[in-house]
This record gives structure tokens, sequence and C-alpha cells, in this order.
């Protein structure tokens, strides 16, 4: 096991991991931004190095920085958490090459699962159900307009670099095509460096289930049932739920033996998820993407299983076996996360950083979690995602856990910036979200 590791990354994801290392007697390294250094994930690390200034590209993106702090510092592994150089393959090499372990898969598997048009063909091959769409990138509008004809409108054009809803366009008609297909490229630039695009058939009104993976490195991977992370705003999660309740029993073992195949496929060690499309009214079920990280909402997986994913992760990392087998994994209640952002609904959404002025969590019961990197009389900086917390809650069903997240976030009061508190609860109360009577084209209408 290692003695020290290193966290390449800031906020609540930051804190959940030192966290998890503390209670393995793993001492920790936080870096941070100047803006961040009286951040929480420094102060509850054993060790904090300063990496550069606020910008994320001289700083959490900052390889060369990072790299060098672990080895001044000889830390053994680098844990990436979500975002930033999470699904980095360079920085996986370079990890390799200084000696360090990378705590995720090894960067071939990262390349071959980070581009999403590979990634559908490896998955085409192995027998796990695609969306129709391009074989392969689209490399010309030409091509574009040949296989939108095809497939037949809506389809949508996606960046094979692609995360975080970005280099994504849906195309309805023939002539917004090419004006989706050229900014689409030109964000996918932007973001990732990388204009390689592929295109798929629209699945309307579908729901985004995702299924946990874990593997290690003798070939063992089970799956830790799945996520429903359909409510989501312009291909942004809002809110997520655990197990997805309106899959049957025989379309989630399904779906989840598809995903163990896929990452068996894939040669996969460490956490991932394999995100699925489901068409409700077809009642089938497609491979969208894995992401080879850790996900913002594994915390309820975590909460209906009883099993500590990071933990999982740096044991795996560290070279052991998984601690479990598949017929050991038992489902118990239901669980909803509520993303918390410092944004303001009213102005669509706009990021509001600040300084908190007060402070009051949510607390008390049973099956209640908040993670969180923020306190009283900290302020948030306009540099980063503006998601500050996240409330976690499991109950004996679902209807309990909405009655428990609800009353959770009546009791969550944060004075000086703008969040998106009330509009979560709003959710809640929404006769077609307590029916389960909503996909991902949900929030996007949603008149509230």
């Amino acid at each position: 096991m290692f003695d020290k590791i290193l966290i390449a990354n800031r906020g609540e994801i930051a804190v959940r991991i030192i966290r998890a290392c503390r209670e393995m007697g793993i001492k920790t390294v936080a870096v941070f931004s100047e803006p961040d250094r009286e951040a929480l994930h420094t102060q509850l690390a054993d060790e904090a190095v300063c990496i550069g200034p606020a910008k994320a590209g001289d700083s959490y993106l900052n390889m060369n920085n990072i790299i060098s702090a672990a080895v001044e510092k000889k830390a053994q592994a680098i844990h990436p958490g979500f975002g930033f150089l999470s699904e980095n393959s360079t920085f996986a090499s370079m990890c390799e090459e200084c000696n360090i372990k990378f705590i995720g898969p090894d960067a071939s598997v990262i390349d071959a699962l980070g581009n999403k048009s590979n990634a559908r063909e490896m998955m085409k091959k192995a027998g796990v159900p695609v969306i129709p769409g391009s074989d392969g990138t689209v490399d010309s509008i030409e091509a574009a307009y040949e296989l939108a004809d095809s497939l037949g409108y809506p389809v949508i054009v996606k960046a094979s670099a692609g995360g975080g809803g970005k280099g994504i366009r849906i195309v309805r008609k023939k002539e917004e095509l090419a004006d989706a297909f050229e900014s689409a490229k030109s964000e996918t630039i932007a973001a990732f460096g990388d204009d390689k695009m592929y295109m798929e058939k629209l699945v309307e009104k579908a729901k985004h289930v995702e299924v946990q993976i874990l593997g290690d490195s003798f070939g063992n991977v089970i799956h830790l049932g799945e996520r429903d992370c359909s409510l989501q705003r312009k291909n942004q999660k809002f809110l997520e739920e655990a197990p997805c309740a309106v899959l049957s029993d025989e379309i989630r073992e399904k779906m989840c033996e598809s995903a163990v195949l896929a990452a068996k496929t894939a040669g996969y060690q460490s956490a991932g998820t394999i995100e699925f499309l489901y068409d409700d009214i077809e009642k089938k079920y497609y491979f969208m993407e894995m992401n080879t990280r850790i996900q913002v909402e594994h915390p309820i997986t975590e909460m209906i299983t009883g099993i500590d994913i990071v933990k999982e992760q740096i044991k795996i990392a560290s070279g052991e076996k998984l601690s479990i087998a598949q017929d050991q994994v038992k489902f118990n209640g239901h669980a909803i996360e509520c993303r918390i952002n410092a944004e303001n609904p009213d102005k669509n959404f706009a990021p509001c950083p600040g300084l908190i002025d007060y402070l009051l969590l949510p607390s008390g019961g049973l099956g209640l979690r908040i993670d969180t990197a923020v306190y009283e009389g900290y302020e948030i900086p306009p540099f980063y995602d503006s998601m500050i917390a996240k409330v976690i809650v499991c109950g004996k069903d679902r209807a309990e856990a909405i009655s428990k997240m609800s009353r959770a976030l009546y009791e969550f009061i944060i004075d000086g910036v703008s969040t998106n508190i009330e509009f979560q609860n709003k959710i809640l109360h929404d006769e077609n979200y307590i029916k389960g009577n909503y996909n991902t084209s949900f929030l996007d209408e949603w008149k509230g």
C-alpha cells in the first residue's frame, strides 16, 4: 500500500480523497493555485504545495508543476479526481515515466476509451449495443450531410475527445447541420485541442443511465449497479439517483452485464463508468461512452452498496485484488444526489462567486451525507466550476429518499452568494419528477 498520495485536484473531490486516505493511514499532499491558498483541501492534507496562479492551465492543468510537487514530496501515487487531468493520457504516461503510480487506468486504455468514436467501434465489435451512427470520425461537412441523410434527422454531432457537455450539437434539419458541425468543431478545439467529430442518430426522450464498474489487475471486473443521470441542464448533470426507477430487472441485468463486458473488452483497471442511453418506449439501451475516472455522482452508489469507491480505486492502484466479488455486492434502498452550485437560476444560472457570510449544512438522521469544501468565511473563487457541495441521501425507497432530500435542502442555508438550492427543491416537488416521468430533455424544457 502507498505511504503518500498527491491529490491533483481541488474542491470537494480533493477533500473526499484526502479523507479516504486518512482513514487508510496514507499521508496526503494537496496542490493548490494561488487563489486556493485557504481552501479546505490545503488545510486537511498533511502537506500542501502551490503549483501556480489562478488560471487552470497554469496550475491544476500544469503537468510539470504537479509532477515536480509529487517528486519533491516523495509521493508514490497521484489521484487525479475528476475533471482537470483525470482523463489525460499524457499525464498518466508522465506519471509512469517518473515512477509515480497514476490512480486510474493505463494511458493506453485512457486513449482507447477517451476517444469517443474509437470507444464506440470497440464496443460494437464486442457486441455491446451502440446507437446507430458513423463508423469512426466524420471528417468533412459533405460526409456529415451524407450520413445524416442515411440516419434520418434529428442527429447529434459529437466531439470524439469530448466530455462535460462540450462539443455537442443537436441537429433537427439539414439547414442547421453545417453551422452545428463547425461550431461543435470550434468548441472542441478550444476545450480539448482536437477537432475530430462523429455523429449519431438522436435518441429523443431517453434516460441517461450509467453503470459503475471496478476492475483490478488480475482480470476481475464487477459492477456496482446503475445510476439515473437524466436530469441535466445543457448536457450538464444536475440531480442523480440510484437505482434507475424505470428499469425492469431484466433490462437492469442485461445493461450491467454489458457494462462488465465493455470494461473487460477494454482491459480496464480502476473505477470507471459505462454510460448508456435508455429508450423507455422501445425498452432498448445503447452504449454512449466510458468515463475513465471517479464520477461526481459516485456517492449515491456508495450509499446503496456500502462500498467506498475511492478506497477501492487506491487498493487497485496499489496492486491489490478487488476486496469484493460480484455476488457479495448487495443493494439497499434508494439514493439521490443534488449538486449545489453557486449560481443564479433567475439570471440564466450565471455563476455567483463571492464570500460566504453564513453557512448552515443540513444534518441529523440516517442516510444523509454532505460532500463539500466550503465553510463560513470562505470566498468562492471565480476561476473554476461553480459546484460547491453535493447533498446525498438514502431512504428505504424512492419516496423516502425524495422526502429526506427535500428536508435536507430546506435546512441548507447559505448567505453571501446565490445558489440553486431552491431550484433543486422545486424539482423534487414536481409531479412528473415524483412519478419518474423525466428524461434528458426534461430540465431544458421545464417551466418550473
